[in-house]
């Protein structure tokens, strides 16, 4: 079976007053490998659940060989030959891999005869582009090894025009060449079509044919890879060229400031996820954390901010011990920037000027009498955040939650920046999601804040960032600090496979 010839004519798609996608149109002839790409809220989304038939385009027409069809649910689609594969999985952890490859036939009968389908995928698997143990139960395997399986459900269902949404977000440097690779070989077989969003400039110029940019709903640009560059891609999707790094690292490290010794704690679960943590970050050093999600970052993260108990370690400032109170936090003048800053460091109900005065409010010149918050004072401090840090809309009465998530982002760090002088500033995963305005703004206030001579901890799944960023950078594997490199000396491949747990 060859790919279908795919074409979206003139597709929108509003919600309520949202126009999310505004007459785009996007042909992709079989055996093409084709990148998507556009900042959050481009619509990129939004356009391929109308090509898969979750959303009823308002207008345009989807063509598959030539012919308009209506597609009217992802079954539709499936007939058709195309499928897709999400953000993030969709496999029953407590099932095996045959048993989540079976089960997701649409055509499954009442009663499965296990023998029979067990001869069939063991001859869709000799054929297969990877090779999982169809007996290994999901929960058991890593983030790539589920990767493969999300993708082998979509070729054993006969999927020929396979959409990707960012498929390399938990998935080792290798493990994406790996995944992207295969499916590449594929393609240039005339077996596949595979359009692929991601924000990964990289993995566009190396597996990809061709782009199609979004932006605010509109179809901004397309093009042979091979005519494009980075920057120019960056242009199509922000409207202007991408402005160049404004702070680079102006000083040498310092001596030690922070230092995590032998922190534990366990997950959600009630295993143990983080062990004996130790690592020191001297002043004037970003230090940053890489991994593959699920690797105890998160509870680590949470443990140096008192909101998960440490049940081994300590946690010393400038050589005192350190408690995540409020008092001492102040004492310390040490600040947290959490992943998810909406749902982690704010009231969302509560107005921009409010969540930034949250470190002081009990201070003057926000407290008269010792007992009365001064509104006045608190707005007048909140526009004068608000400008510096360029936060939109600048209105400080507007709830917080009301913002985007890259002024969210701006907003958070005003509150935790403008504190006084930041002795140690831990941030996790900072600019996920965000457009790259907002990545360049929150990346040069990091590096500000270490020029300054604070000592930065940076906790990050995306390694280019932390080979931008960081002076040194551990790697975290199954709750511990496994490896140790810096920037200059990084090999990826190595660093690949300590993210992965191959201790080699």
């Amino acid at each position: 079976m060859k790919p279908p010839d795919i074409e979206a004519v003139g597709i929108t798609k509003t919600f309520g007053a949202l126009k999310a996608v505004d007459n785009v149109s996007l042909h992709l002839p079989p055996g093409v490998f084709h990148a998507l790409l556009g900042e959050n809220g481009a619509g990129k989304s939004t356009l391929v659940k109308c090509l898969m038939g979750f959303y009823p385009a308002d207008q345009g027409v989807v063509k598959v060989n030539g012919e308009p069809l209506r597609v009217g649910s992802p079954k539709e689609a499936r007939r058709h030959g195309i499928g897709m594969v999400f953000q993030h999985f969709t496999l029953v952890p407590s099932m095996t891999v045959a048993e989540n490859l079976v089960l997701a036939r649409p055509d499954l009968p009442m009663v499965i005869d296990w023998k029979a389908e067990r001869v069939r995928l063991a001859e869709f698997l000799k054929q297969a582009p990877f090779h999982v143990d169809p007996d290994s139960r999901i929960s058991t395997l890593s983030a790539g090894q589920k990767q493969k399986v999300e993708i082998l459900k979509e070729l054993y269902l006969e999927t020929r025009f396979l959409i990707l949404d960012e498929p390399t977000s938990v998935l080792t440097p290798q493990e994406a060449d790996e995944v992207l690779g295969l499916l590449r070989r594929m393609v240039d077989r005339g077996e596949l079509s595979v359009l692929l969003i991601t924000h990964k400039f990289r993995e566009v110029f190396a597996f990809c044919d061709g782009v199609t940019v979004l932006r605010r709903g509109k179809q901004a640009g397309a093009g042979r890879t091979a005519d494009l560059d980075s920057a120019r891609m960056a242009e199509m999707m922000m409207g202007e060229a991408r402005a160049e790094r404004k702070v680079g690292k102006t000083r040498s490290p310092g001596g030690p400031v922070l230092y995590l010794d032998g922190i534990g704690a366990v997950g959600d679960s009630g295993v143990e996820a983080v062990k004996e943590v130790r690592l020191t970050v001297r002043e004037g050093e970003i230090v940053g954390i890489a991994g593959v999600s699920g690797n105890g970052q998160r509870e680590l993260l949470e443990a140096i901010a008192g909101q998960r108990e440490m049940t081994a370690g300590a946690i010393t400032v400038d050589g005192e011990r350190h408690l995540p109170t409020r008092e001492m936090l102040l004492q310390h003048r040490f600040f947290i920037l959490p992943e998810e800053p909406l749902r982690n460091a704010s009231a969302p109900r509560m107005s921009v000027a409010e969540n930034i005065a949250f470190r002081l409010f009990d201070r003057p010149p926000f407290q008269k009498f010792g007992f009365l918050l001064d509104r006045k004072a608190i707005a007048d401090f909140g526009r004068e955040m608000i400008r510096k840090f360029s936060v939109r809309p600048p209105e400080g009465e507007l709830a917080i939650g009301d913002l985007s998530g890259g002024n969210v982002q701006r907003a958070i760090l005003a509150r935790e920046l403008s504190s006084g002088k930041v002795r140690v500033l831990v941030a996790a995963n900072p600019c996920f999601g965000l457009d790259f305005k907002a990545v360049d703004f929150i990346h040069d206030q990091l590096l500000q804040a270490r020029n300054d001579g604070a000592a930065v901890l940076l906790i990050s799944e995306d390694l280019d960032e932390l080979l931008e960023l960081a002076d040194r950078i551990f790697v975290m594997s199954e709750g511990k600090l496994v490896f140790e490199t810096t920037p200059e000396a990084a090999d990826l491949a190595l660093i690949g496979r300590q993210m992965a747990g191959q201790r080699v």
